[in-house]
């Protein structure tokens, strides 16, 4: 197994309030119905189990499915999402996701910023590693260009 990553991080003002905001973003429900590829999201406190739909790509075929500890943070004016792969003790999960949510209120309108670090092991040679990267991000960003046209439309907003 050789272990692969690839980032990405975006930013946008929205027409839409914090809270408005927030609450999508905290919601495993509406994370479901607004991400693509990504099947359920089952929750037990702070620890996300999230469960993509297959993905092929190299000749390889996954059904990622990883565990990630949530932090929630409302601090005054910004509010924060962590979260880290935390898979359980004796649980082998071959994808995992770090990364933050910003969402901070700005004049008449929210903005917010994402960053996201997806690891995956595969089987496939280091040297396939610029193939492999080169997919993963060119999905994540087919995946964040969907994501935030589904936002806009449950907000009922547009970016700035």
């Amino acid at each position: 197994m050789a272990s692969f990553t690839a980032t990405t991080r975006s930013e946008a003002d929205v027409d839409a309030t914090p809270d408005a905001v927030w609450s999508v973003l905290t919601d495993p429900d509406a994370l479901v119905r607004l991400t693509p590829l990504l099947k359920r999201i089952d929750t037990d406190h702070d620890t996300w189990v999230w469960q993509m739909q297959r993905i092929r790509a190299l000749g390889v075929g996954i059904d990622p499915v990883f565990t990630e500890a949530m932090t929630f943070d409302e601090a005054a004016g910004t509010r924060t999402i962590h979260f880290h792969h935390a898979p359980p003790h004796g649980v082998d999960e071959r994808v995992g996701a770090e990364g933050t949510y910003v969402v901070t209120a700005a004049a008449d309108l929210t903005h917010l910023a994402i960053e996201l670090t997806v690891s995956v092991e595969l089987p496939l040679p280091k040297v396939s590693g610029p193939a492999v990267r080169s997919f993963m991000t060119q999905t994540m960003g087919r995946v964040g260009d969907r994501f935030s046209a589904n936002l806009l439309r449950e907000l009922q907003s547009r970016r700035t």
